[in-house]
């Protein structure tokens, strides 16, 4: 959590809040018999807080009795996470060798210059987190941008200015046909692996997403869109506007736990395992549309 502070000259500056034990110590305890229980701590940590903090990290270490230093190899494993604050938009920017030859250092140069920041820091208003990987995986498409979640191919200079501004007014408005930013993934079940996908069943003209849902006693199927950034979906049941749902794997019917909370609603985030390396969440409330892709 993050708080502002005023300095006697009227500026503001951004202040950590303290970390609360009772809180870690419940998170712990909610998840102390997952499976893979630490990333479902951290991720539940990170929610809370915006970040890791050192103390919270020290807390879960002595809760679950592992070593600081394997915690901190987790931490510092995943990209999703982070040992520092950061901001409300996440851009990030590839500067692998391909993107590298397309001109990806001057793209950063030129976030760096509108945002005011360097790699790896934060604005002061919280709004905008920079970072640079070596590789987003779409080596044909650099210099390739991510801002929260969407990805931006071949991107210039030029256009800059108009991403970070959409970045603040939101990325609902989309053209499934000819936005760049929508592409297929292939997902499976995070408990048993097995895959996830129904060809039997096309929306946007590619194979759905087939899942069991469950609200107010009420069960049956959901089947969503493949196509990364788009809202439409397929359902046997009524399911009323803002109601949160159950989400489980159709083949060995475990429920797909939430390790995260919707950062625009609250409700819990359903983790899916992405082919290829990486976590696809989408929000159980019905319709919000936020949706995250980490790549690992």
């Amino acid at each position: 959590m993050i708080q502002k502070a005023a300095l006697s000259n009227g500026d503001e500056v951004m202040t950590q809040q303290d970390v609360d034990p009772v809180i870690i110590t419940k998170i712990v305890e909610k998840h102390n018999k997952d499976r893979g229980e630490i990333i479902a701590i951290l991720e539940e940590i990170q929610t809370e807080y915006g970040y890791l903090p050192e103390e919270a990290l020290r807390i879960v270490s002595d809760k679950t009795k592992r070593s600081l230093v394997d915690i901190y190899g987790i931490a510092t494993f995943y990209r999703l996470f982070s040992l520092k604050p950061r901001g409300k938009h996440l851009v990030c920017a590839c500067l692998g060798t391909a993107c590298h030859v397309r001109g990806a250092p001057r793209i950063v140069e030129e976030l760096q210059s509108q945002l005011g920041i360097q790699a790896g820091e934060t604005t002061a208003d919280m709004e905008f987190t920079l970072e640079t990987v070596n590789c987003l995986g779409a080596c044909a498409l650099g210099p390739v941008v991510v801002i929260d979640g969407h990805y931006f191919s071949k991107v210039k200079k030029s256009g800059i200015g108009q991403l970070l501004e959409k970045a603040r007014t939101g990325f609902d408005k989309i053209d499934i046909a000819k936005d760049k930013r929508i592409f297929p993934i292939e997902v499976s079940c995070p408990h048993c692996n097995r895959s996830l996908m129904d060809e039997s069943f096309a929306i946007d003209n590619h194979p759905s997403i087939r899942v069991a849902i469950s609200f107010d006693h009420q069960d049956g199927w959901l089947r969503l869109s493949c196509l990364y950034g788009s809202y439409n979906i397929s359902t046997e049941l009524d399911v009323p506007m803002d109601t949160v749902v159950k989400f489980n794997c159709p083949h060995c019917h475990v429920e797909l736990p939430s390790t995260s909370n919707c950062a625009m609603c609250k409700a819990p985030m359903v983790p899916l395992l992405v082919r290829g390396g990486g976590i696809a969440k989408i929000c159980s409330r019905r319709g919000c549309k936020n949706h995250m892709l980490d790549v690992l």
